[in-house]
């Protein structure tokens, strides 16, 4: 193989490269926004879940026992 082919070799291999990495740039930018969606969802469920809970009344086996335990 001549000096021109491997040079042409390493340029398409080099391309192949950097078009992988912006696509997984790419992905990752977009994993980073799902995360964060995903983060603000679950705050609002959870406050919303501490919201429903205390309002309902407590289960008996949630209550303290008596001091005379």
């Amino acid at each position: 193989m001549d000096a021109e082919n491997r040079l042409t070799e390493l340029e398409t291999r080099l391309a192949h490269h950097e078009r992988m990495a912006e696509e997984m740039s790419a992905v990752l930018f977009e994993q980073g926004r799902t995360i964060d969606l995903m983060t603000v969802q679950m705050r609002r469920l959870r406050d919303r879940v501490a919201e429903l809970e205390s309002g309902m009344p407590r289960a008996p086996q949630d209550e303290p026992p008596p001091p005379h335990y």
